[in-house]
């Protein structure tokens, strides 16, 4: 079948084509969260220079201030010195995801108002900043993740099919030992003994996500490698890496190709429940299982567990719309039509 008919098979599916489209227009959006959210001036104009505070640090003395800590645009000597000496633009929402509004005349988590357009956490941060700049860490940890762990899925899981025999036996083993283990307790110990960062935790869900796709690639491979044109390779010559990943692959990829969508939903729940068990993400990264946590913990603040309710759902039923349209793409069914 050929990729224009793949692609308009895509497009019949009306719910997976808009949520491609919603979800790949959320993540682009979020790429640029420091030009949209950010407690820093986009442009300021000083004295007749021109300075980007947003891409380069500068202190408040720089602006006239009297300390040589870095520059607080919204304290009224800073925007004083600047508007006097010649203008600044902030962006559309003037927070950052770790910015705490300490000019709020209410207690915290404050309700929406026309400066907090979703309100304020428990801290007194703005929650659509750490909304936006939550789902563009979800959505590239996810990504990572699922790259990452596909790839070390599928090459195993050629080797054990391909080659077959005792190598596939002890990978087996191997693979049923290793999925037995008790994953929540091992990363409660690891979170006791180290801090996780963003690198660390990608490594430990490494760990136990790669065995997901193992299992169909090794039956793809075992049911191709005793194909005539396999048997054909390997009487020519051919090396049996360069038929496995040039001749049999690009066929097991069809079916391993359907389930990316589902790894990258089941891979930002995995993140959100870490970090909502205060196993993930320290504070100071946008967490969105702080937030489902803090809407938790503060239901006389339903804004904050309504708020985070949508954005989670609306991610994982976008790309679980996306894994349906791609399976009906590769559904011989649908390619007879």
């Amino acid at each position: 079948m050929q990729n224009n008919e793949k692609w308009l098979i895509f497009k019949h599916n009306t719910r997976a084509y808009i949520s491609l489209i919603l979800f790949v227009a959320i993540f682009v959006f979020s790429l640029f969260s420091e030009l949209i959210s950010n407690d820093k001036p986009l442009i300021v104009k000083y004295k007749n220079n021109f300075y980007f505070p947003s891409i380069m640090e500068y202190s408040d003395a720089f602006f006239g201030g009297d300390f040589p800590t870095p520059a607080d645009y919204s304290d009224d000597l800073i925007k004083n010195n600047i508007n006097k000496n010649g203008w600044m633009i902030m962006p559309l929402i003037p927070y950052s995801f770790n910015t705490v509004d300490y000019h709020l005349d209410k207690s915290t988590p404050s309700a929406p108002d026309k400066s907090h357009w979703l309100g304020t956490d428990e801290e007194g941060r703005d929650v659509l900043a750490r909304v936006l700049y939550g789902i563009r860490l979800s959505i590239i940890f996810a990504f990572l993740l699922t790259l990452v762990s596909s790839v070390i899925g599928i090459f195993i899981g050629a080797v054990q099919g391909y080659f077959g025999g005792k190598i596939d036996l002890i990978f087996q083993r191997v693979i049923e030992i290793w999925d037995s283990l008790p994953q929540l307790f091992i990363l409660i110990i690891i979170a006791s003994v180290f801090l996780p960062t963003f690198w660390g935790l990608l490594l430990i869900l490494l760990l136990f996500s790669w065995t997901g796709l193992t299992s169909m690639v090794r039956a793809e491979f075992l049911r191709t490698r005793n194909f005539e044109y396999v048997k054909a390779a390997k009487v020519l010559g051919v090396g049996d890496f360069k038929i496995m990943f040039r001749h049999i692959l690009p066929n097991a990829l069809v079916t391993t190709v359907t389930f990316v969508p589902f790894i990258m939903a089941e891979a930002i729940t995995a993140l959100s429940a870490l970090d909502f068990l205060g196993l993930g993400l320290p504070q100071d990264y946008p967490s969105l299982g702080d937030l489902v946590r803090q809407g938790k913990d503060n239901l006389h603040a339903p804004w904050i567990g309504i708020t985070i309710f949508v954005v989670l759902s609306s991610l994982l039923s976008m790309l679980i719309f996306i894994g349906e349209g791609v399976r009906d793409v590769f559904d011989t069914r649908n390619t007879r039509r």
